[in-house]
């Protein structure tokens, strides 16, 4: 088949839609299908699909999602992964030219996948359980089916060769984009309620200068926020000791919680659905806004002895056998 995603992001930043975007449709790729990624910055190393750049001055999705349709020429299915107006117009394109059109829940429990549910698309990804069950009650008329996201194992792995982080060990990782509904800060207190141990986050975005000032005066030689090339990340999580992700309840899934447990690390996350769904016996759950409990509940998991648990866990999400649920549903919803 003919597949399109639509990413204005991808070959600009590195995020969990982004990657979703790359990992996904490389698998798709190798299964034989004719992938073309549509974006606004360059093709990323390593890509087996085709990728067109558009390079647009405005970062507008609208003009980006526009100027694609001109151009995307006749695809099987259609998928925009930025959500909104991209979502709309790529409703209205697929229903003029009977191509069929896929969402995947990337944005989480909010009101960009409210609209993606009212735009009716021929089927709806959820990333989790509690996401499928959220996204039934929003439009009961919607097809919509639960197919996680994935890792690579043969990218993440815990032989990887570390990457040197001159910090006191243990070394807790945390790798998000600096945005508020990350909670990093939460992180940054925790570690700094700690004897011993250092917090690395690793991310862009713009609470860099609010999260470097806390961090240099909770946790003063402790404390860093590098960001690094994708190619490096996997000794990133090898070097670490801890991985840990205070992000709020209704984000949809989190793509580096898997990077770190196929990479050998144990997690502290949020103690909500959607986590515990992701994490299962791989870690521990806390209430990040309680800096006492979180701080406990991180000292509790670097004293535990964690053994394969953490890759057990990764393995289900292993990118090989996510894309074949995809290709079923794709296959399911062109030839009914």
């Amino acid at each position: 088949m003919k597949i399109s995603f639509l990413s204005v992001g991808s070959g600009q930043v590195n995020r969990g839609a982004e990657s979703f975007v790359h990992y996904l449709a490389n698998h798709l790729s190798r299964l034989d299908h004719q992938i073309t990624v549509h974006q606004n910055g360059d093709p990323l190393i390593n890509c087996t699909y085709r990728t067109e750049s558009y390079h647009l001055d405005s970062f507008s999705i609208r003009d980006f999602t526009a100027q694609v349709l001109k151009n995307i020429g006749s695809p099987d299915i259609l998928i925009p992964v930025n959500g909104r107006w991209q979502s709309g117009l790529c409703r209205l394109w697929a229903f003029r030219n009977k191509t069929k059109m896929v969402i995947s829940g990337q944005s989480g429990l909010g009101l960009d996948d409210r609209i993606n549910l009212y735009t009716c698309p021929d089927a709806f990804v959820a990333l989790s359980n509690y996401q499928l069950n959220w996204a039934k009650r929003i439009n009961p008329f919607v097809r919509v089916v639960r197919i996680p996201n994935g890792v690579d194992p043969e990218i993440f792995h815990p032989s990887a060769e570390k990457v040197n982080i001159e910090l006191p060990r243990p070394i807790i990782l945390c790798v998000s984009a600096l945005e508020e509904n990350k909670r990093l800060h939460l992180a940054v207190k925790a570690v700094a309620g700690m004897r011993r141990g250092s917090l690395l986050i690793i991310g862009r975005g713009s609470l860099i200068n609010p999260l470097t000032s806390l961090g240099m005066r909770l946790l003063p030689g402790r404390f860093s926020i590098m960001s690094l090339p994708q190619h490096l990340m996997p000794g990133v999580f090898t070097a670490a000791d801890l991985f840990t992700y205070p992000t709020v309840a209704w984000e949809s899934f989190g793509i580096a919680l898997l990077e770190a447990m196929a990479s050998g690390l144990a997690i502290v996350a949020n103690n909500d659905p959607i986590r515990r769904e992701i994490v299962g016996d791989a870690g521990l759950f806390a209430d990040p806004s309680d800096s006492g409990a979180y701080t406990s509940t991180l000292n509790q998991a670097l004293s535990y002895r964690w053994g394969k648990k953490p890759l057990l866990r990764a393995q289900k999400y292993a990118w090989s056998k996510i894309v074949l649920d995809y290709d079923k549903l794709f296959k399911t919803i062109c030839y009914r």
